[in-house]
């Protein structure tokens, strides 16, 4: 009985907390078809996109070497700095809801970010070229 009562409160948390898939898992399911498992825009969906999706390993490359966190995790929200239609890319913040953590995205600022966005933008910071 002892074993138990000690075991309750996991088994409990374990029916709390949802398991969070890991950026790379959010990546392979909502950006793969467009941008390839390798994030270089050659997904099965590119052939039939208007225009090829961006190289998502040289997001870096393309801002003087520094990973722009904030920017990027606003286009993968669905933010298009008042660009209303300009990108062909859907926004994915609804589907990326969830727990808040503080994160800085590179601008000095800590601000309370949904964990599955932070660990996407993480994810693509990690597959820099």
């Amino acid at each position: 009985m002892r074993r138990l009562i000690l075991a309750l409160p996991l088994v409990l948390a374990a029916c709390i907390e949802p398991d969070v898939p890991t950026g790379k898992a959010d990546f392979a399911d909502f950006c793969a078809s467009c941008h390839g498992i390798s994030g270089k825009g050659d997904g099965e969906a590119a052939a039939h996109l208007e225009r090829k999706p961006a190289d998502l390993t040289r997001i870096a490359a393309r801002n003087g070497g520094t990973f722009p966190g904030t920017k990027v995790m606003a286009k993968i929200w669905g933010y298009t700095g008042g660009r209303d239609g300009a990108s062909p890319m859907p926004g994915f913040g609804p589907l990326l809801q969830g727990e808040l953590v503080p994160y800085d995205g590179g601008d000095g600022i800590q601000t309370p970010t949904p964990v599955r966005l932070v660990q996407l933008a993480e994810y693509l910071k990690s597959i820099q070229e």
